[in-house]
């Protein structure tokens, strides 16, 4: 492979400069392969495509050592599921409006929604004063994170009802750290770049920094990225109530089972081949032996619930959704409303909204559309050496930020 250097010394390849969203994962994935902290192999899932120096739908272990991009900016983000006892051929189309139209009452959808007043959460009333010295925190930050509790985010994040091929209603959302997680993951990203170009400029680029596990900074990252865990499954589990409440308003008599509540944006030390790693999950679901995940579609695909089956090479780990064939902006541009509606027929949603700012302001934001996305189906298919599935979801309706 042939070598540049940037300005800021850390080599790059120009094989990275590829403009194609599948050659650029595969670029991504080369420069991981050649990292001296990465254990083994680089394992990519059927779902994988170009992420921020780390492909999503990438899997990891390293040795000794965390890398911040590895886990991405939206750490903590994953999924909930709740299995119900109502029938989903008794649901009409005006009891799914309803159910939609409350869910939008209680939980606050979209990139800059939040509650009025701050929540209340023992996370962050015992953790919170400890974040003042870390370089990150501030009354702004910690104002953001009080109030995000709860609320859905906007992108790909999502409130869905589905009709299970087990015959029940079943409620899914996909939502993560919000702000909190951004935040945490570009500062550590940050400190990693300053660490590895005084100490530990020998990595591909500089995409890729990393921290040593045994070092302040390593340490640092681990505890903060750790409060993001938490605080995203909390956000889940809020969501899922004010959900579960909407739900029981129309149907007064339904019993919920009990939530599965996941992460796909992690790091985690684990013991694989042998060895104790730092196992990196961007945009990947744990698949261990008999453990439970959920692997959504696009907003008008099916999506399953499936069981792990512990595959050694993967890393016990499976897809986290089907994965783009489009990047958001191209959608945006190449596709129209009106197909996009064709996809989503007999499901309840909102309209397509207009994008706000960006080299796309105007034009209907078709980012979130079924068409850009891979087939669920084939991506499942692909990965039936890492998963049994367990059920397959039909949208019935569907709830974007």
């Amino acid at each position: 492979m042939e070598w540049v250097k940037n300005e800021d010394k850390f080599k790059v390849p120009i094989k990275s400069w590829c403009k194609d969203i599948e050659e650029r994962a595969w670029a991504q994935a080369s420069d991981l392969a050649m990292h001296p902290v990465v254990f083994r192999h680089v394992a990519l899932m059927p779902d994988c495509h170009q992420g921020y120096g780390m492909p999503i739908g990438g899997v990891i272990g390293c040795k000794n050592a965390v890398i911040p991009n590895a886990v991405g900016v939206d750490i903590g983000c994953g999924m909930g599921a709740v299995k119900t006892d109502i029938l989903a051929s008794g649901v009409t189309k005006e009891q799914l409006r309803e159910i939609v139209t409350l869910v939008k009452t209680f939980v606050p959808c979209g990139e800059g929604h939040a509650h009025k007043k701050p929540q209340t959460w023992e996370g962050i009333d015992e953790d919170i004063e400890e974040f003042h010295e870390t370089g990150w925190f501030t009354d702004h930050v910690g104002d953001l994170a009080s109030r995000n509790l709860g609320t859905l985010g906007g992108g790909n994040h999502f409130i869905e009802i589905q009709d299970g091929d087990d015959e029940f209603v079943w409620l899914m959302i996909h939502s993560g750290s919000r702000h909190l997680g951004n935040v945490i993951a570009r500062h550590h990203h940050s400190v990693a770049i300053e660490l590895n170009r005084k100490y530990y400029s020998v990595i591909p680029n500089k995409d890729l920094a990393f921290l040593p596990v045994n070092s302040r900074e390593g340490q640092g990252y681990i505890r903060d990225m750790n409060f993001a865990l938490s605080y995203a499954k909390e956000n889940r589990r809020r969501i899922m109530n004010r959900f579960m409440e909407a739900f029981s308003s129309i149907f007064s008599n339904v019993t919920f089972n009990a939530p599965i509540n996941i992460h796909h944006n992690y790091a985690a030390l684990e013991n694989h081949f042998g060895e104790n790693v730092w196992v990196h999950r961007k945009g990947a679901t744990s698949a261990k032996v008999n453990e439970t995940g959920i692997i959504p579609g696009s907003m008008g695909s099916f999506s399953y619930i499936v069981e792990g089956l512990g595959t050694a090479e993967s890393f016990m780990s499976c897809s986290h959704g089907a994965g783009r064939v489009m990047g958001r902006n191209q959608a945006t541009q190449n596709l129209t409303p009106e197909e996009c509606d064709r996809a989503m027929d007999g499901i309840v949603y909102d309209r397509w909204k207009k994008v706000k700012r960006g080299k796309t302001k105007g034009l209907y934001d078709l980012g979130e559309a079924p068409q850009a996305y891979k087939d669920i189906d084939a991506v499942i298919k692909s990965e039936l050496d890492l998963i049994k599935p367990i059920v397959k979801l039909r949208p019935l309706g569907v709830v974007k930020g």
